[in-house]
């Protein structure tokens, strides 16, 4: 991981404390083309670590924290990723695995950060 996917990796922290009240515990950055792949561990909250506790709170669980995620970023506008990275975002995609307590997001930008990052 190199420093600008470094510190992608810590403003995804930063975003989702702001406004999740807890980020991932661990986070590894890829830019690949338009996308910055994040691979995320130690996403849950205690009472959410109980909730999971039980297998429909799993399904639950995953549809509400995937859903809330996304929505998260259309209200509020990840701008210092964009000042970072010089380019506009366009959209996530995420996921989460619960019972491994790991997600993983694609975040998907105007241009190429690959290109623009990778030596």
């Amino acid at each position: 991981m190199d420093k600008y996917e470094a510190e992608f990796s810590n403003l995804v922290r930063a975003f989702r404390k702001k406004h999740m009240g807890k980020g991932p515990s661990r986070i590894n950055t890829t830019f690949c083309k338009n996308w910055a792949i994040c691979e995320m561990e130690g996403n849950l909250s205690p009472v959410e670590k109980f909730i999971a506790s039980e297998k429909d709170g799993r399904q639950m669980l995953r549809e509400a924290r995937t859903q809330m995620v996304k929505e998260m970023y259309r209200r509020h506008r990840p701008f210092e990723m964009e000042e970072l990275l010089q380019c506009n975002f366009v959209e996530v995609f995420v996921d989460i695995e619960i019972e491994r307590d790991f997600g993983m997001s694609v975040f998907v930008f105007d241009q190429n950060i690959e290109k623009k990052f990778k030596p």
